[in-house]
């Protein structure tokens, strides 16, 4: 659990002194925001690469209380603690990745993106395939609460549903997973982004169905 929390706090700071230490090289204009074809359509201030740590500790704190929350509500053990924790993790790798390639592409100088070597839709994708394939297969073990899970009102109705769910909620997670790993060595651009966010979706809907019929039987 202590490694956990020292990688959890180490991508909620690392933001802020690779943008500190970026800021001493990179050109006093960056490109500041992309189309959907990759084309830059607005340059900005080198300073606004100072929103992604700013934005990495407000999440962290985010999340830190919402761990903290989750573990109150477990009685004995630290499942809720422990799978908390790694999906905080991941979440803040994810941003992480995002302000590396943000820096990457304003030392550049990149006008488009689309021939970049690295595809960051395709990373992003990869990384949440990896993200649902760790959740789905702990999901299982998780205990009564509300604020990890697969929660809804009929997941929630009592011990019997939430188990249940949460079972199913893995198998479904741990599918999702496994097509968004294969999807990012598939597709490029926007759509691979489209394709990744189709197979959640599909996933929670068909969770959410599953989990009221289960509060029917049940």
């Amino acid at each position: 659990m202590k490694v956990k929390k020292v990688i959890f706090f180490f991508f909620v700071f690392l933001p802020l002194p690779a943008v500190l230490i970026s800021l001493q090289f990179l050109p006093e204009q960056i490109p500041a925001h992309f189309d959907l074809s990759g084309q830059v359509t607005r340059w900005g201030s080198k300073y606004e690469t100072l929103l992604f740590p700013i934005l990495a500790l407000a999440f962290g704190l985010f999340l830190w209380a919402m761990i903290r929350y989750a573990a109150k509500q477990e009685a004995q053990g630290k499942n809720n603690q422990s799978i908390s924790l790694t999906a905080s993790i991941f979440c803040l790798l994810l941003l992480n990745v995002l302000t590396g390639y943000a820096l990457f592409t304003s030392f550049r100088q990149s006008e488009t993106l689309s021939f970049h070597p690295l595809d960051l839709y395709q990373i992003e994708s990869a990384l949440a395939g990896i993200f649902l394939l760790l959740i789905g297969n702990k999901m299982p073990k998780l205990r009564y609460n509300s604020v990890i899970g697969l929660r809804t009102p009929w997941s929630m109705k009592n011990q019997t549903t939430w188990k249940k769910c949460q079972r199913f909620g893995g198998i479904s997670f741990l599918v999702a997973g496994i097509l968004m790993a294969v999807s990012a060595f598939l597709i490029k651009g926007y759509l691979c982004l489209f394709v990744t966010l189709g197979i959640l979706l599909l996933s929670t809907v068909i969770s959410t169905v599953y989990s009221f019929r289960v509060s029917k039987k049940y």
